[in-house]
């Protein structure tokens, strides 16, 4: 019970390494990795429990229930469904022989424990991720003012309509209208692969 209270004092209870990028094809997260669509790792943070690993397209999480078991839960966190938010790191004390860098996913929190030795490669990783929700943000942005736009547009529409023309018809052609437009704006501004914001901030 002493051992184990120590361990969580000093922050020592499950801390992860930052795998080096010449080892990522040791890790369980690679076999995960979707490498016939394009997808590559860029960080991966592996733990006695668990694995945290980094592509250009999301968050692959092995997640362990405890040490001395070998089973996973594997769950996958791709960027476009799960938007980043509350990038945040906590910095190591005194005593402490870990950080933590803190983050949100959609409705998923996370906080993963790292050797303070890291400290500069979690700066990168910290970095990519604030950068990354910088872009979602603003994508989101775009894409509301878009549907407002949509939604204007609609009604006035609707409320200076041509009585004598086929109401099926233009229908039609505005909701068609509608969804393309629509459709355009979400896909230029919904990004999914974020490897070259990756490719500049990771320097390990």
């Amino acid at each position: 019970m002493l051992k184990k209270f120590a361990s969580d004092a000093l922050g020592i209870s499950d801390i992860g390494k930052i795998i080096k990028r010449e080892d990522f094809d040791k890790t369980q997260s690679d076999d995960y990795v979707l490498s016939e669509d394009g997808e590559k790792i860029h960080f991966l943070i592996k733990s006695k429990t668990d694995e945290y690993c980094f592509t250009n397209r999301a968050l692959i999480h092995l997640d362990g229930e405890k040490a001395s078991s070998s089973k996973r839960n594997l769950y996958r966190y791709d960027y476009y469904k799960h938007p980043i938010s509350n990038v945040s790191i906590e910095t190591a004390g005194t005593i402490d022989l870990d950080l933590e860098i803190k983050f949100t996913m959609g409705n998923h929190a996370f906080s993963v424990d790292i050797d303070k030795k890291e400290g500069e490669a979690i700066a990168d990783l910290y970095k990519s991720l604030l950068a990354i929700s910088h872009i979602q943000d603003e994508g989101k942005r775009i894409i509301d003012s878009a549907e407002k736009s949509l939604s204007t547009a609609r009604e006035l529409i609707a409320n200076n309509r041509f009585h004598d023309n086929d109401i099926s018809d233009e229908f039609k052609q505005t909701t068609s209208f509608a969804f393309e437009w629509f459709n355009d704006h979400y896909n230029a501004n919904t990004r999914k692969d974020f490897g070259e914001v990756f490719s500049k901030y990771i320097q390990n």
